[in-house]
């Protein structure tokens, strides 16, 4: 029996496009920053979500008498988060980073959220949690009169510690 006369069997699901939407992984994702619960923005883009160890070369002698060498997690390091969107009038992540530019890091350090959201944004389809936040980097569009592109505005910031919910 040839491929092309096989007969797929109909299951009585219907093919909804909601289903599609759920569990295509190449649509657009949103992402929402929240600051201490509170929403500091909607974001097209994030980056640098996640650690990574140093890998040390420890030498040991096997009981044969051989020196081999194993590989050992050394410092823990967690990258710095970037969050990009189309420059709007909200100034709440300005804001934040002047807190730092002002030398008052008790209050700049923020435990903070970022939410994933499909298209449908219903409820997030991914949420991280960062501990002791605080923005070390905001920068606003390149500023050029004869420009057609979108205004981008980024900020970047650097954290103690964080996990995944969802």
């Amino acid at each position: 029996m040839s491929f092309l006369n096989t007969q797929i069997p109909l299951t009585n699901q219907p093919n909804r496009a909601s289903d599609k939407l759920q569990a295509d992984p190449l649509l657009g994702f949103n992402f929402a920053l929240k600051l201490e619960g509170d929403l500091a923005g909607f974001f097209t883009e994030a980056s640098g979500v996640g650690s990574e160890h140093e890998v040390v070369d420890h030498k040991v002698v096997n009981d044969k008498g051989q020196e081999i060498i194993r590989k050992i997690p050394g410092r823990m390091k967690w990258s710095d988060v970037t969050l990009k969107r189309g420059i709007t009038q909200d100034l709440e992540i300005w804001r934040w980073r002047q807190t730092v530019v002002e030398g008052k890091m008790s209050q700049a350090r923020k435990n903070c959220t970022i939410e994933m959201f499909d298209r449908t944004y219903g409820e997030p389809v991914a949420i991280w949690h960062f501990y002791n936040a605080w923005p070390s980097k905001v920068s606003g569009p390149s500023l050029k009169s004869d420009s057609n592109e979108y205004g981008i505005e980024e900020i970047t910031f650097v954290h103690e510690g964080m996990y995944r919910e969802k």
